[in-house]
């Protein structure tokens, strides 16, 4: 019961940054045949465009921990991800909290309400 209303718990959690304030990080994402861009593993249909926002959705996913928000990272370092096959983007976050995860899966991660693709990053 403690389990269930913890993730539930999360899941509601409300952002606490302003909406104007934005702020510009990375995201690993794969990289499909016809040059589009798409999530590497929750609602991997979506299909994504560079400057448009983009809403969190919240996708229970086997095997996943559930963490609304868009995952994104301060610098364009995520060891524990093969490359192979995805590409680095540089986006535009609004409404974001900060995640602590461990330097082996890049460190602090953002979980953000929105996200804007900018573009590839070399």
């Amino acid at each position: 019961m403690t389990k269930i209303f913890l993730i539930l718990h999360f899941c509601e959690r409300k952002y606490t940054s302003v909406d104007e304030i934005s702020m510009i990080a990375y995201k690993l994402f794969r990289k499909l045949k016809d040059n589009s861009i798409a999530p590497l593993f929750i609602n991997k249909r979506l299909r994504l465009k560079e400057n448009v926002w983009y809403d969190a959705e919240l996708h229970p996913t086997n095997g996943f921990a559930i963490r609304r928000g868009w995952h994104v990272l301060a610098k364009k370092h995520a060891p524990h991800l093969s490359k192979k096959g995805r590409v680095w983007r540089k986006v535009e976050i609004k409404n974001y909290i900060e995640y602590n995860r461990p330097k082996c899966q890049g460190g602090k991660w953002f979980l953000a309400e929105k996200m804007k693709v900018l573009g590839e990053v070399k």
